[in-house]
């Protein structure tokens, strides 16, 4: 979008959004709807995507950008655990709400499930630093944290619209950290290997 007229950049990015939030309510959604839900000329993103599936690639492609611009931001080798996590956490609330669509259509697609298994090792790498440096209870079955969080990252995104991103980032870390951090009620001695 960087070298497009601002309005041009607006106009797509409108057309994404709008694409992805209506596809994600129902994936038959036509090209039509879309553009008459955005407010512009079906022609319009008809000279821009060829087809539904070009347009669903294009929402797909945005999405990974924000989740990557998430990741990214939340500086998960560098910043305290505790931050990083809570930053993490609320970037990707954001991305899911304005990106709601999911990615398991396009695992298919070998470019976005690079992009997306990459971005799944570099929260897990992180999720293994946490625990290393106290903040989540070590010995959890493999993988088991990132997919626990990844599912409370949708349950946040849907389910408390009401809240600002930061506050529901403040709700989803209390809820991960009592069952996972290090000081969690129960089963604090317990390993799962």
């Amino acid at each position: 979008m960087g070298s497009m007229r601002a309005d041009a950049a607006r106009n797509l990015e409108l057309v994404l959004t709008t694409g992805a939030r209506l596809l994600a309510r129902d994936p038959a959604t036509s090209i039509a709807a879309i553009a008459a839900e955005a407010g512009v000329d079906r022609r319009t993103v008809y000279r821009r995507f060829a087809s539904r599936d070009e347009l669903l690639s294009a929402v797909y492609e945005a999405r990974l950008d924000a989740i990557e611009e998430a990741i990214s931001a939340a500086r998960l080798r560098e910043e305290p655990a505790d931050v990083a996590l809570h930053t993490y956490v609320e970037g990707i609330i954001a991305v899911n709400r304005k990106w709601p669509v999911e990615l398991t259509r396009m695992k298919a697609e070998p470019a976005i499930r690079e992009r997306r298994n990459r971005a799944i090792v570099e929260v897990d790498a992180f999720l293994d630093r946490a625990a290393d440096a106290g903040l989540l209870r070590p010995g959890q079955p493999t993988g088991w944290p990132g997919i626990v969080l990844g599912q409370l990252l949708h349950l946040a995104a849907q389910d408390l619209p009401e809240l600002a991103a930061s506050q529901a980032a403040d709700v989803l870390v209390d809820t991960f950290l009592q069952g996972f951090g290090d000081r969690a009620p129960g089963l604090r001695d317990q390993t799962y290997q």
